[in-house]
């Protein structure tokens, strides 16, 4: 079968052609076609998944090509991995919100909305090539920030599904930890994209999170970046992108003091494009691993087969809330375990969320409803109340002046 990456001349690519190699029993791949516009970088990465797949022994024809409408065509999948202004946007949006004394984050805030905003409209118009030229295909998308850009995509009825690593991340710490298996661990994971908590973790049937954090609560505390006592107390394990909520001043004083992620993550990919040149390279750099993005290759292998293959397992995806957490709208997109079929995701029953947690969601869902209205229609306005909206704003005057410097920053990218 054939699968396409839009945003193939990324440098997270290995690590799906590793895992394709890896598991090419449970995901058999005669083509892949990587698309990008960056010539350079696409030979570059197309380059060394050649030399990986053929090390491996694996048959699949890696297509390079600019072009969407020839890369997706006949296509079974399609997977979304771009970012819109590259690192350079990325790393403006993780430094104007420090002007306000708020989180300089990509995905969330401020930045999150930036990036919203530059992505929502690239990916429509992706997607409906794909829906002209793949129109049987599922969209895996990747793309930051996950909720909203899904929501967008089945808002327009497109087949899509949205997918994080934090989940599959949790699931392998916690096996190694446990000295078990990964498949025999399924998270009790609920939430939304990057706003997600552990509240149980079952092997074999049993709930075993409250031994887990009584033996490795600091190493788990420290892994999250949150105080022992916090988790200890709360008996949930938040994700890492909860320090941004519950230690925001701390975070802000961090990034303040330092290069921005972005920055850092500019200097690894220089040195990643250097290795893919190397006509030696012919595995995963090492150097890979500090980039981001562990285990995505074996979370999107998993969800691709089993849409493809229609297993009926469960696996945690980015979907519509269809009335698993009651006091969110059904539009919503929320990210919790989900039966897996030929016809998409079915969540699977949820626990009610105990109000320390639901009134954080339901006020970030709000804002990325908001979010998804400003980047569809534009407008400082709508802008301005997505801000106000957010949990990590929520001021007036701070949402006015973060609103002035996003559009100062990104009117190359806002037609509007």
């Amino acid at each position: 079968m054939k699968l396409a990456v839009v945003g193939g001349g990324s440098t997270y690519t290995p690590e799906l052609i590793d895992g394709f190699a890896r598991l090419r029993d449970d995901l058999p791949l005669s083509e892949i076609a990587l698309i990008d516009p960056d010539a350079h970088r696409l030979e570059l990465v197309a380059g060394v998944a050649r030399r990986m797949l053929a090390k491996a022994g694996h048959p699949a024809e890696v297509v390079a090509t600019p072009d969407v409408e020839t890369g997706v065509r006949g296509a079974r999948a399609v997977l979304f991995q771009l970012r819109v202004g590259g690192q350079a946007a990325r790393d403006v949006d993780e430094t104007f919100p420090l002007q306000c004394g708020c989180v300089g984050q990509e995905t969330t805030g401020a930045g999150g909305l930036a990036k919203a905003l530059r992505t929502v409209p690239v990916v429509l118009e992706l997607a409906e090539k794909v829906r002209a030229h793949a129109p049987d295909a599922w969209i895996v998308d990747f793309t930051n920030p996950v909720g909203i850009v899904t929501r967008a995509l089945l808002d327009a009825g497109h087949r899509a599904i949205g997918l994080c690593n934090v989940a599959i991340g949790f699931q392998r710490r916690f096996a190694k930890h446990l000295g078990v298996a990964p498949e025999q661990v399924s998270l009790g994971h609920v939430g939304l994209n990057h706003l997600t908590w552990e509240r149980s973790v079952h092997v074999d049937g049993v709930d075993v999170l409250p031994q887990l954090i009584a033996d490795h609560g600091r190493e788990i505390a420290d892994d999250i970046g949150l105080p022992l006592e916090l988790v200890t107390r709360l008996r949930t394990v938040p994700s890492y992108y909860l320090r941004y909520f519950y230690a925001h001043d701390i975070v802000v004083g961090e990034q303040k003091a330092k290069p921005s992620r972005a920055a850092e993550v500019a200097a690894m990919e220089q040195e990643l494009l250097k290795l893919y040149a190397d006509p030696a390279t012919d595995t995963k750099p090492e150097l890979l691993s500090k980039r981001g993005g562990a285990f995505y290759s074996e979370a999107a292998v998993a969800l691709i087969a089993s849409l493809l293959g229609d297993r009926g397992d469960v696996q945690v995806v980015n979907t519509r809330n269809n009335g698993t957490l009651s006091f969110l709208a059904d539009d919503a997109v929320i990210e919790v375990p989900a039966r897996i079929t030929a016809a998409g995701a079915v969540p699977l029953p949820v626990e009610p969320l105990d109000p320390l947690y639901a009134g954080l969601v339901a006020g970030v869902s709000a804002y990325e409803e908001l979010a998804l209205q400003a980047a569809l229609y534009g407008g400082a306005d709508r802008v301005r109340n997505a801000l106000l909206a957010h949990p990590l704003v929520g001021q007036e005057a701070v949402a006015a002046e973060l609103t002035g410097l996003l559009l100062d920053n990104n009117r190359g990218f806002l037609p509007w």
